[in-house]
């Protein structure tokens, strides 16, 4: 049964997640072995330990820290039981007739080549059952050619990505490189990964995901996958709302919504601005202060907080993003409005010498002069068989054949057309991106007639939004234009492209795209 008393918010320390070390650092590459386990830690300090799936058996997982140009081997092993723990929809893509617990890890951000991107369809099970249809292998390899930033690992299993994330299948990877190194920012104990989450919980402490849709069709089967997930608890680093104790100085935090389905739109109690150093691909070419940050699925910002004024205060992360976002029901305050707490008790260690420079990094050009083709991209609403909500991508399937081919080498100019009445985090993987503009459009005329047109002016991305990115926030009733840049990788191959909201990748909002030699 659901858990109705409300948890104390502020009662346990942040966990910080330890870095995973290599078995073996050959002369050409650094090896390691990462087993996905399952185990039960405590959440909360009055919830009995909580059963969860982890890299290494801890949620999150270790975080693997890399150099920028270090090649690097994965061994993943799963070693999870054969029943899955939460309710599985036998229905779905990826889930028919397939044994109910398969994993693949995809390297969110990281490029790499198609055999080791964690392809949805390269599953595996238990002891490495090469059951799925897809790339199998074995060792993924990373090269690690990119610029230093902030990306993370989790599962990618097509039809079960949202299960097995909400069990707890995700960990941070971090690329360094000597420029990064050079600038003087926080570092060690003074940088630090925060996750954020949302769950729920029954009153024994086990996770809550919801068997059927609220309001379900008649005839839907039991169970069945729901539109979103939206927990009642937030978790940073896998404790519901944490604290964490900081000297008066300069912090770096890598910030990361983890969630399957909500955003946030953070800010601080104290009226401090988050001096935003990066985006999910790195640094940006100069620091921005704002006031508030929103993150949809998957997205990260690199930070710098200063408490250096605020010493023996308190000061809150809130949250204030509705959920489903944008319209949707506003947060409670007195839960999904909270997030963590920083308390400014600790006395100074070392003086602060660290620093945030006004130039922090040049980024790769993506002059729109070098834009080799347009594509048109809808994101679609339907109803499946069964009545429920459909979402989809150029109102096509997962299974239709691939209409999308970039050449390797080239900049693209994708319009991301949503006539759905949400914001959809849309990552394309292997690549990243500039955000050009977003534009509103007639929705109606759209939908009766296919052409555009459009109802105001082109909108320029938000400061936080004008760095690298890998995934992006396509508002409804908008085009969201991105430069996707085809040569920031040397791979040829298969991947994909979908929305992070975990509910809609799982039931076919996810596409394949082919990257080709021109």
């Amino acid at each position: 049964m659901k858990l109705q008393r409300r948890l104390t918010p502020f009662v346990d320390p942040l966990p910080v997640p330890g870095v995973l070390r290599p078995v073996a650092r050959k002369p050409n590459f650094t090896f390691y072995v990462v087993r996905m386990m399952e185990a039960f830690q405590k959440l909360h300090r009055d919830l009995p330990p909580t059963r969860i799936w982890g890299y290494e058996g801890k949620y999150p997982g270790p975080t693997i820290e890399v150099w920028r140009n270090e090649p690097v081997r994965v061994l993943w092993l799963n070693q999870l039981p054969k029943r899955h723990f939460l309710p599985v929809d036998q229905t779905i893509h990826g889930a028919r007739g397939n044994p109910e617990v398969r994993t693949v890890v995809h390297a969110h951000g990281v490029v790499s080549p198609p055999d080791s991107d964690g392809h949805p369809d390269a599953w595996f099970t238990r002891g490495f059952r090469e059951t799925g249809p897809f790339f199998q292998r074995r060792i993924y390899r990373y090269p690690n050619t990119q610029r230093a930033a902030t990306l993370w690992y989790h599962d990618h299993a097509l039809g079960i990505t949202r299960l097995n994330i909400y069990a707890g299948l995700a960990g941070f990877y971090l690329i360094r490189d000597r420029e990064e190194l050079s600038l003087n920012l926080p570092r060690g104990k003074f940088d630090i990964p925060l996750v954020i989450q949302d769950r729920s919980f029954n009153r024994d402490g086990s996770l809550f995901y919801p068997r059927r849709p609220q309001s379900a069709p008649r005839g839907i089967p039991n169970p069945s996958i729901v539109p979103e997930f939206f927990g009642d608890t937030n978790l940073v680093n896998g404790k519901v709302w944490p604290f964490l104790d900081v000297e008066p100085r300069k912090y770096r935090f890598r910030l990361l919504n983890g969630s399957n389905a909500r955003f946030y739109t953070l800010r601080l109690s104290s009226g401090q601005p988050f001096i935003l150093i990066g985006t999910d691909g790195g640094l940006l070419t100069h620091p921005v202060r704002v006031q508030s940050l929103t993150l949809g699925p998957a997205e990260r910002a690199d930070v710098i907080l200063d408490f250096s004024g605020y010493r023996g205060k308190t000061v809150t992360m809130t949250n204030s993003a509705p959920a489903p976002y944008p319209d949707g029901d506003p947060v409670n305050p007195r839960t999904t409005g909270l997030v963590m707490q920083f308390r400014v008790h600790r006395p100074l260690s070392s003086r602060d010498t660290s620093s945030v420079p006004r130039r922090l990094s040049a980024l790769p050009p993506t002059p729109l002069s070098r834009v080799s083709r347009v594509r048109n991209l809808s994101l679609v609403e339907s109803t499946d068989r069964f009545g429920r909500l459909l979402l989809l991508l150029e109102n096509r399937r997962w299974s239709d054949p691939i209409t999308t081919r970039p050449r390797l080498g080239s900049l693209e100019l994708w319009q991301l057309i949503n006539t759905t009445p949400d914001t959809h985090p849309i990552h394309i993987h292997e690549i990243h991106f500039r955000i050009l503009n977003r534009q509103p459009f007639d929705v109606d005329h759209f939908n009766r007639t296919g052409k555009l047109r459009f109802t105001g002016a082109p909108l320029p991305p938000s400061p936080d939004e004008r760095g690298l990115k890998d995934t992006v926030r396509a508002h409804p009733g908008q085009v969201t234009r991105i430069i996707p840049h085809f040569g920031l990788t040397s791979f040829t191959g298969e991947f994909v492209w979908h929305c992070h909201i975990l509910e809609h990748e799982d039931w076919e909002m996810m596409r394949p795209y082919r990257i080709v030699r021109g």
